[in-house]
């Protein structure tokens, strides 16, 4: 992409608009029910079933965004805690693949977070200098980076997913799932734009965008991206990242 990407335009400026009066609309329709008719369980669920989709669609947005201003070299220097962007980005992924416990961790205190992802098969896992010391990037973009590895593995497995942070100067992160995994005649082809791995009719599908904004983010932030599968054996996905 480019500034002169006449696509990237119409996605920032003539969309962004109408996709917030959307989700303003329906957050305002649900947060103030008690000043209309109270709403029948197939009302409420039409509303939060629109709010999910409009939230997903406004993410897909911003990522497309962040990606564009990765290609022109716009990063934002912050120091950070790495554990403050990894609650965000899994609440996020979290929101969209189980809606109940997204909205168990959003409320969650500090002391059943762990509990509540355990029994959900996640586990977490951050150990090395980052664990205590802020981290120095763009923290949208780890953000973003941390929530579509996320998405990909809660999308793909069959019970378990593990993530695990570790690093003494570079930001290492790794992500396995316990799903299907990718064959070797297909793993070249997993990071490019709108590929999908065949996948069976009952699994979710989305637009093959994630894994290939990961990459395009990770090598302009001067990173790497690596992948470890096999079919019938799950994936891990491992990014390194270097400080800005």
């Amino acid at each position: 992409m480019t500034r002169k990407d006449p696509l990237v335009d119409l996605l920032i400026h003539d969309l962004t608009g109408p996709l917030s009066i959307v989700l303003t609309s329906v957050n305002n329709l649900l947060n103030k029910e008690d000043k209309c008719e109270p709403y029948n369980e197939y009302q409420r669920d039409t509303l939060k079933r629109a709010q999910r989709n409009a939230e997903k669609a406004k993410s897909l947005l911003l990522e497309i965004i962040e990606v564009y201003r990765s290609e022109e070299g716009l990063f934002r220097k912050d120091r950070f805690l790495i554990s403050d962007i990894l609650r965000e980005a899994l609440v996020d992924a979290v929101e969209v693949a189980a809606p109940a416990v997204g909205e168990e961790l959003a409320h969650a205190e500090v002391c059943a977070y762990t509990e509540i992802l355990a029994r959900n098969g996640i586990t977490i896992e951050v150990a090395g200098r980052y664990a205590n010391t802020p981290f120095t990037h763009d923290p949208k973009k780890i953000r973003q980076i941390l929530r579509n590895l996320i998405s990909n593995a809660l999308k793909y497995r069959k019970s378990r997913m593990k993530l695990a942070i570790t690093g003494d100067l570079d930001l290492v992160v790794a992500v396995e799932d316990d799903g299907e995994g990718i064959p070797p005649e297909k793993q070249d082809y997993i990071f490019k734009r709108f590929f999908h791995v065949n996948r069976k009719k009952d699994e979710p599908d989305g637009l093959g965008f994630g894994l290939s904004c990961v990459k395009n983010l990770v090598e302009k932030m001067r990173g790497e991206i690596s992948l470890k599968s096999g079919e019938g054996a799950g994936s891990c996905f491992t990014v390194r990242i270097p400080p800005l």
